[in-house]
């Protein structure tokens, strides 16, 4: 979702930054970096250590998402990657899945304020898997949920550990340039959903498939 679907990351950091301030941690760009592509338990332990009891760190997650989505409220629509809607609907018959690191909350926010609920059969969030990305399970889960085998699907992703959990559920993953501009293993990297390779490619698919 996050780089995919919604052009989010710049809008993380800002709020990262904002929190992590409110317990004297100034943000590097290190420390942006490694977020990327992690689930929120992930970042926080990793931004504030160890150590911190469960409960803590699934508070201060929901603490900085909630700033998150106050940040983004009025910003939604403009987030959107460009030629996103015009792409669903085109692939309106296509069974397709969110299959995301992102919390709960920020996934119905998002899909909610944007009415792109409707495009999706399944909607897997970080929460919903024993392991988040860069393990495959969250994919393979979403294959199944779809009917669908792992070698069929596509996976469309801006993040290094999200290219590798679609390699290790054995998918073919198309790179978004929104975070990354060099995504290793991918089958294409794009810009957006604009993009005439992009069309290109799937019509190759399609012809080889038939």
């Amino acid at each position: 979702m996050d780089g995919v679907i919604a052009d989010s990351n710049p809008y993380h950091r800002l709020a990262w930054e904002a929190f992590n301030r409110r317990y004297g941690l100034e943000t590097t760009e290190a420390m942006h970096q490694r977020m990327y592509g992690k689930r929120n338990d992930q970042i926080v332990r990793d931004f504030f250590g160890p150590g911190l009891a469960a409960e803590e760190v699934t508070a201060r997650g929901a603490a900085k998402e909630a700033l998150y989505r106050e940040i983004i409220a009025d910003r939604v629509e403009a987030m959107l990657v460009p030629g996103l809607r015009e792409f669903l609907e085109r692939y309106r018959d296509t069974p397709k899945a969110v299959a995301t690191n992102a919390e709960p909350s920020n996934v119905d926010f998002l899909l909610g304020q944007t009415g792109l609920r409707q495009y999706f059969q399944v909607v897997l969030n970080g929460h919903q898997v024993s392991h988040p990305k860069p393990d495959p399970e969250i994919y393979l889960r979403a294959a199944e949920l779809l009917q669908t085998e792992p070698a069929a699907c596509i996976v469309f992703e801006d993040s290094h550990s999200g290219v590798e959990a679609g390699r290790a559920a054995g998918m073919r993953v198309i790179g978004i340039s929104t975070t990354f501009g060099n995504l290793y293993g991918t089958v294409l990297t794009i810009d957006n959903f604009k993009s005439e390779n992009l069309q290109e490619w799937l019509a190759v698919e399609n012809r080889e498939e038939r």
